[in-house]
């Protein structure tokens, strides 16, 4: 089952980490800050988004 992370643009901090962790989910953005490139995460990038949200250090990425 597909799952749909999400980047909270007012938190985050444009680290990198989401996209070093799981580049085919997450991209730095032109305004510096993450951003989520695929709007449904299929199940074999799930593992990848997960631990790129466990490894944001501010919290910025949410799973809805």
């Amino acid at each position: 089952m597909a799952k749909k992370f999400v980047v909270k643009k007012d938190t985050c901090i444009g680290c990198g980490v989401c996209a070093a962790v799981a580049s085919a989910v997450f991209a730095i953005g032109s305004d510096g800050l993450a951003e989520t490139v695929i709007s449904e995460v299929p199940e074999d990038l799930v593992s990848q988004a997960e631990e790129a949200m466990a490894s944001c250090p501010v919290q910025a990425i949410v799973e809805e």
